[in-house]
């Protein structure tokens, strides 16, 4: 795929990857081998027909491929962007056991696209609603991928969804998690009004737990409650020094820049100390846009510190090959134990150890052990902590009777979302901590279908067909199958 050239990308917030042409996707789409069993689709967490709407593709027929698309996802623009198919999808491709697996979302990103183009956004196709629905409320806390998808899917049904989100812009993690490079806000803004097309209502800067709860949502004629209020809690290394002026979480950072604008002071009102030189602790794709956005705001010098080695890295390849052509710097095998400040309690310097890796840990990676003696000081203005998220612990800190893990993490029914509390289903990030964001949307379309059940049964409706097209046994991934 076509990408902007590296020196000029750092000095903007366009997009990278500038997407197929309609001769490559079809091209790429011809390499389809259409297997009978569709192992691609096991590694869909949203179960998107992938054979036939590449085929869609590969015959030239764009629009109905869009069309297909919609049927499962309707947020394909963002998962053909920012989910890990190599994770995914594409891990179960065939043709990835000898070569490269079709590149199934850069298709998707196309298709998304060309339809946008071709038709002023999104068409108004026609959706097929159950009239007796249509009174009974439910409530989406939180506009993250998870709560867009279940309100979504719901509006499909026939039902009437009002989605509360805590800040003032709708998107949650796409839109404040990840910069405009990697998912441009013009995209974010026509996924979302394809589910306000639906019908799906959307009230900002309602804070759930704070605002309004849960129990009052469930008394004031709700039949049923979501929460998809994803981690945006940060991890802190619990270090000295880190309440150091210039010391920030990932969150922070990113929410300055991708939600508040603080890159564009002061055109928007929200000041950014512009840095010199940055570390990003830790190797996802989060510490991945943090370098890449401080570049791009001005740094002479970014360092992605990292404990463990490149193998364990857990960003998506492309990412770390972005950040690596864009200049970012690495220093692996490296732990901060300490962050130093100045006589005005700003940040000057950081004290790292080397690490060695050990035996594995419960992750499966390789424990890393500190090196006696190896200490040495790294001169920053600037360290970013980028080593995960945690789930807000508002919602359940206020919601009596919801049970939830010892991290956090709320606790609910694998098959429908529903918590411990009747009537309340929880799905993404909220559950799982810090995922990717097609993870969240199959959640979200597991809650919707548990919702849609709860509601029925409660009020002796018939109970819809269940049309789950996922196999009982997931096949192999590609590289293991003979």
């Amino acid at each position: 795929m076509p990408h902007q050239p590296a020196e000029e990308r750092i000095k903007n917030f366009l997009e990278v990857a500038l997407g197929y042409s309609e001769e490559q996707a079809v091209s790429e789409a011809k390499r389809c081998l259409s297997c009978k069993k569709k192992p691609c689709i096991v590694g869909c967490p949203v179960l998107i027909d992938i054979p036939e709407f590449i085929k869609l593709t590969a015959e030239g027929k764009f629009l109905e491929a869009a069309e297909l698309l919609k049927k499962t996802n309707s947020l394909p623009a963002i998962c053909g962007r920012v989910c890990p198919q190599e994770e995914q999808c594409e891990k179960y491709c065939l043709l990835g056991k000898t070569g490269q697996p079709i590149a199934i979302g850069r298709i998707e990103r196309f298709i998304a696209d060309y339809e946008a183009a071709h038709t002023n956004g999104r068409p108004k196709q026609e959706v097929k609603k159950d009239p007796s629905l249509a009174n009974y409320a439910v409530a989406v806390v939180g506009s993250g991928p998870a709560g867009l998808t279940v309100a979504g899917d719901l509006a499909k049904m026939g039902y009437s969804v009002t989605i509360f989100e805590a800040l003032h812009d709708i998107g949650g993690v796409l839109r404040y998690g990840i910069p405009e490079f990697r998912l441009p806000r013009d995209i974010l803004d026509r996924e979302i009004e394809y589910v306000k097309s639906l019908g799906v209502k959307i009230v900002k800067n309602v804070v759930v737990g704070r605002t309004v709860d849960i129990k009052e949502l469930l008394n004031g004629g709700f039949e049923a409650v979501f929460v998809g209020t994803g981690a945006g809690a940060p991890q802190m290394m619990n270090i000295p020094g880190e309440n150091l002026n210039g010391v920030l979480s990932g969150n922070e950072w990113l929410t300055r820049i991708n939600l508040m604008r603080a890159n564009q002071f002061p055109n928007y009102a929200t000041p950014l100390k512009h840095p010199r030189k940055v570390a990003v602790i830790g190797a996802g794709n989060t510490a991945m846009d943090c370098a890449r956005t401080a570049l791009r705001v001005g740094a002479e010098e970014v360092t992605i510190v990292y404990r463990r080695s490149r193998t364990e890295m857990p960003a998506r390849a492309e990412e770390i090959e972005n950040a690596e052509e864009e200049g970012v710097k690495f220093k692996l095998l490296t732990n901060p134990i300490r962050f130093i400040g100045d006589e005005n309690g700003w940040l000057k310097a950081m004290e790292c150890i080397q690490m060695e890796l050990g035996e594995p840990d419960d992750s499966g990676r390789r424990r890393p052990v500190p090196i006696e003696g190896s200490e040495f000081i790294m001169e920053v203005d600037t360290a970013i902590i980028a080593i995960g998220q945690s789930p807000n612990p508002l919602i359940r800190t206020t919601t009596e009777g919801l049970e939830v893990t010892r991290w956090g993490g709320i606790i609910t029914d694998e098959k429908t979302g529903m918590t411990s509390i009747p009537g309340v289903f929880a799905g993404g990030d909220a559950v799982t901590g810090a995922a990717t964001v097609i993870t969240a949307m199959g959640a979200g379309k597991i809650a919707a279908k548990g919702i849609d059940r709860y509601i029925r049964a409660k009020h002796g409706l018939p109970l819809p067909p269940d049309t789950d097209e996922q196999s009982e046994q997931e096949p192999e991934p590609a590289e293991a199958v003979k």
